[in-house]
């Protein structure tokens, strides 16, 4: 008998349809079994993250991607509001975006993220970030466990 293996539990936060297919994409050719859930916009996130309005018996994430510029909730308030909640401020929580503007990356760290990546334009690298992000957070890290 074969134990059973744990899926990693990921959630892209992400209003770009095309980068949201270049991750599910990396994902999918990944050799880590995991569920990736989408969230388009920062409500949504928070709805998710907080179990709330549809989201109620949503999968607790083991891992967070989130695009710092989304619609209705902007990413830096998602991010803090993750970081001030006992229930989420242990998830790992990458920021993956388009900005290499300082005050982004020094705000995003401000807030907690625990790390902080630009977006590849390049289609093959970006999949290749998702890759390594998958591969460092899912079988190099120790996630906490639930609590």
């Amino acid at each position: 008998m074969t134990p059973s293996v744990k899926l990693a539990e990921i959630l892209l936060v992400e209003d770009n349809e095309g980068d949201i297919e270049l991750t599910r994409e990396a994902f999918l050719d990944a050799r880590f079994r995991n569920n990736l859930h989408i969230a388009e916009d920062g409500e949504k996130a928070l709805d998710y993250l907080f179990k709330r309005n549809g989201y109620e018996t949503a999968a607790k994430p083991d891992i967070i991607l989130l695009d710092l510029n989304l619609p209705k909730t902007d990413g830096r308030e998602v991010l803090e509001k993750i970081k001030n909640s006992d229930s989420t401020k242990r998830i790992p929580t990458i920021v993956l975006t388009s900005s290499m503007a300082d005050r982004d990356i020094v705000e995003s760290y401000d807030l907690h993220a625990n790390c902080y990546i630009v977006k590849p334009v390049n289609a093959v690298k970006f999949m290749e970030v998702v890759r390594h992000v998958e591969n460092f957070w899912v079988d190099v890290v120790c996630l906490p466990s639930e609590g």
